[in-house]
Formats: structure tokens, C-alpha cells, sequence
């Protein structure tokens, strides 16, 4: 007996699915809520993503810092300055993600104007 009620369950579970599907197929606000999920769910992604590049340059910076001076027993400057550092790498990053800010030329980085700089090229 709960064989057939489960069976009975599944069935219209089925029906019920399809019958949603159509609908949604049919209604043009929908698609348009849809869409605008998607925009919102790639929003968050670069959110997440630029806010982590963040953190992370600044937990390297601190943590470098902090192992400089263990090892240096240089006190607390080489945290505060390593420290700045990240933050700084970490708004740079984030800058060039959103594309503020642009990564140099190849051409910038050989020298001035794309001269040969006797490197073969």
C-alpha cells in the first residue's frame, strides 16, 4: 500500500513539474526575474572576489611582517611596514579587477617607446 501512494506521489510530483515549467515558459516576468537573479548572482561573485583579493594581500603583508620580526628581531616595524605594504597591494589589486587601474603595456616594460634594450627582440 505505501508503494502505491509513493508511486502516486512521484507521479504527480512529475506532473506538477511539468506543469510549472510551462508556465514559467509562458510568463515574460519570469524570464525577466530570472535575468535579473543572474545580474545579482554575478554581482555578489566579483563582491566576493574583490573582497577576498583584499584580505588576502593583507594577511600575507601581516604575516610576512610578523615572521620578519621573529626572525630579524626587527620589533614591531617590520609588521607595521609589511603590513602597510599588503594594504596597498590589496587596493591595487582590487583596482585592476575592476578595472580602474590598468596593467602596464609589455611595451612599458622593456623601456620607453618599445626600444630594444639589446635583449634580442
Amino acid at each position: 500500500m505505501t508503494d502505491d501512494r509513493k508511486e502516486g506521489l512521484e507521479e504527480r510530483l512529475k506532473r506538477l513539474g511539468s506543469e510549472l515549467s510551462e508556465k514559467r515558459k509562458e510568463d515574460p516576468k519570469y524570464a525577466a526575474d530570472e535575468a535579473r537573479a543572474a545580474e545579482n548572482r554575478r554581482g555578489y561573485q566579483v563582491a566576493v572576489k574583490l573582497s577576498s583579493e583584499f584580505v588576502a594581500a593583507i594577511i600575507v603583508g601581516a604575516l610576512l611582517g610578523y615572521l620578519l620580526d621573529h626572525f630579524a628581531g626587527t620589533g614591531p616595524w617590520g609588521m607595521i611596514v609589511l603590513l602597510l605594504l599588503g594594504f596597498c597591494a590589496g587596493v591595487l589589486n582590487v583596482l585592476r579587477s575592476a578595472g580602474m587601474v590598468a596593467a602596464p603595456h609589455p611595451a612599458d616594460r622593456r623601456g620607453k617607446g618599445g626600444e630594444n634594450n639589446g635583449d634580442g627582440a
